[in-house]
């Protein structure tokens, strides 16, 4: 199970599946969203994500035809992605968790968005492009 919310505490989450992938995003809404050189999200059935959301401080921002992005509007936070799609699923950002994610990352998505000054040193897959997360072959 995994645990997270927002800075502020205004929006809290509990999962009680588990994540299907983890991807360490490069593209360009993801990079400004975050303010740094990649995203890291953990996609996640949203049958199985709790929301607790007392003040209605989730707030949601469609960066793209198919993408909406949800983020607390108390203290900026970003917290989840979903696209048009992927319906049943959820895109968390892992630096929300309380903890530890339940696995570590299995690739580098939209490596093509990758700014130069950027270097990827392991050895996960890297895609230039990618469908969503969740869709990321990760080899299980």
């Amino acid at each position: 199970m995994i645990d997270g919310g927002c800075l502020c505490s205004a929006v809290r989450y509990h999962v009680t599946g588990s994540s299907k992938h983890v991807t360490h995003c490069y593209c360009g809404m993801c990079r400004k969203q975050h303010g740094a050189a990649f995203a890291t999200y953990a996609s996640i059935r949203r049958e199985s994500v709790e929301l607790r959301d007392p003040a209605n401080a989730l707030s949601a921002y469609r960066s793209s035809a198919k993408v909406l992005r949800s983020f607390c509007r108390s203290c900026g936070s970003s917290l989840f992605w979903s696209h048009d799609d992927s319906p049943g699923w959820i895109a968390i950002a892992v630096g929300t968790f309380d903890g530890e994610p339940d696995r570590t990352p299995d690739a580098h998505i939209f490596v093509g968005e990758r700014p130069a000054w950027v270097q990827i040193c392991d050895a996960l897959p890297q895609y230039d492009k990618s469908v969503p997360p969740h869709e990321v072959k990760s080899g299980e």
